[in-house]
């Protein structure tokens, strides 16, 4: 006889491998220093550290959706969080920068299988609309949790034990949520799973690799070096291929004609510019804290506090938001705080009084805690239950390719910067940038959602 399902007990379960995912991005920013400090090298390998985890959930995602459909999503959860937890612990045993990378892109391959497949299971699990929209309000209020508390969590541990540790944190968090997946998750799977996309998937990882393997090493290598030419131009040709692959297959990794949706459409733009901003704010605000100002790992954990309260005051509003009335307000605030944080750091220098950096981390902190749920419900809405782990598989591949950009960019303005006044002035340019993409967050949820 088959087990009552208890929605509560599945929410929270999905949640810990969310706890797991996103408090370990803001761990490791604050950990980049003490990394740094430990194994050398330039800002480049600050940036793979960051980015070799991103990147592999971005290129990812779509498979692990694909899989989840096929195989179960049940299934692959699980093995999504013990890869997670196996990368965690090679993490914190690396003994040096490139097994450290390494280990990242084994944690991304877990991660590649637990958001996108956590939100399928929490759409097929949640089928009321206002109910699935309060899971996802409580699924984006753990998100700024989890982003909230990492820097803080990272700054003691750093402190007082050690920057190995940060990954480890992992481990008993990702048990739990083995035992209780096991217990009380259902399985699930679409009735008739597409064929997986073999030369789809491989042409989107060589593209997502080549910009940003590009935008890593140009600033560093040259932009017209021929390492640097031949990464753009293998960008260039990978997504000429990807979108002539996939016209012409007949079960295509990325269905084009859900883009003629305008709706689904401004949600996965909306991802890209709202994680591109925070991916940025997260990397270059970290250096500015340590690097720039000279704080220690705990005190700049505690300075991005008002950021965690943003984020996670702005996922309760959203998530009130969302269920009453829909998308466009809670993305509409999104932007307008989003915007105002990123005005705010435009002229950050090493003397800014650090009440104005702390208003600063708090308006952005709204800005991203109230984008995230509705992102997920824009994407998803509308679609067919047996099509949830392509939804929500896209809309986090939105924000992998986004984060990875952020930090990517981020890098490749402050590169060659010495000096703190130097690495202030420029990242000037990335908060112009930033500033511009809040702007057409505020456009996309004007033009693409009714109230």
């Amino acid at each position: 006889m088959s087990r009552q399902v208890r929605p509560t007990l599945v929410l929270i379960t999905c949640c810990l491998s969310l706890l797991i995912v996103m408090m370990d991005v803001t761990i490791v920013n604050v950990a980049l220093p003490a990394i740094h400090h430990t194994f050398g090298g330039s800002l480049s390998t600050l940036q793979w550290v960051a980015d070799a985890y991103t990147l592999v959930v971005a290129a990812g995602l779509m498979l692990g959706g694909a899989f989840a459909d096929r195989f179960g999503r049940k299934r692959i959860f699980m093995i999504g969080l013990l890869l997670f937890s196996i990368g965690s612990a090679l993490c914190g045993l690396a003994a040096g920068p490139v097994l450290l990378v390494a280990a990242r892109a084994v944690q991304g391959m877990g991660g590649a299988m637990l958001n996108p497949v956590a939100l399928s299971i929490i759409s097929n699990v949640f089928t009321d609309p206002a109910e699935r929209a309060k899971a996802l309000g409580f699924w984006g209020m753990m998100s700024g949790v989890a982003l909230g508390i990492g820097p803080l969590v990272g700054g003691v541990i750093v402190a007082f034990i050690g920057w190995r540790v940060v990954f480890w944190v992992n481990i008993p968090i990702g048990a739990a949520a083995l035992l209780l997946c096991a217990r009380f998750v259902p399985e699930s799977r679409a009735p008739q799973p597409r064929p997986i996309d073999v030369p789809g998937q491989f042409l989107a990882s060589i593209l997502l690799f080549c910009l940003i393997a590009a935008l890593i090493e140009a600033p560093h290598l040259g932009w017209s070096s021929p390492v640097s030419l031949a990464l753009f131009a293998g960008t260039l040709l990978a997504f000429a291929g990807f979108v002539a692959v996939e016209r012409r297959v007949q079960h295509p990794m990325i269905d084009f004609n859900l883009f003629r949706a305008p709706a689904f459409t401004a949600a996965m733009l909306i991802a890209v510019c709202v994680f591109t901003i925070f991916g940025a704010f997260l990397f270059l605000n970290t250096l500015y804290l340590q690097d720039v100002r000279g704080f220690t790992a705990l005190r700049a954990g505690v300075a991005t506090v008002p950021a965690a309260i943003g984020i996670v005051c702005g996922s309760q509003l959203s998530g009130r938001m969302l269920a009453r009335i829909g998308p466009r307000a809670p993305l509409l605030c999104a932007a307008i705080a989003l915007l105002g944080g990123s005005l705010l750091l435009i002229d950050v220098h090493p003397a800014t009084p650090l009440i104005v950096v702390l208003l600063a981390y708090l308006v952005c902190g709204f800005g991203h805690g109230f984008a995230n749920a509705p992102i997920s419900s824009a994407a998803m809405n509308g679609m067919p239950r047996e099509r949830a782990g392509v939804a929500a598989s896209l809309a986090s591949t939105g924000r992998q390719v986004g984060a990875s950009l952020g930090i990517a960019l981020g890098g490749a303005f402050i590169a060659g910067a010495v000096g703190a006044q130097q690495q202030s002035s420029a990242s000037h340019a990335m908060w112009w940038v930033s500033s511009c993409l809040a702007l057409c967050i505020g456009a996309l949820a004007l033009s693409a959602f009714r109230r």
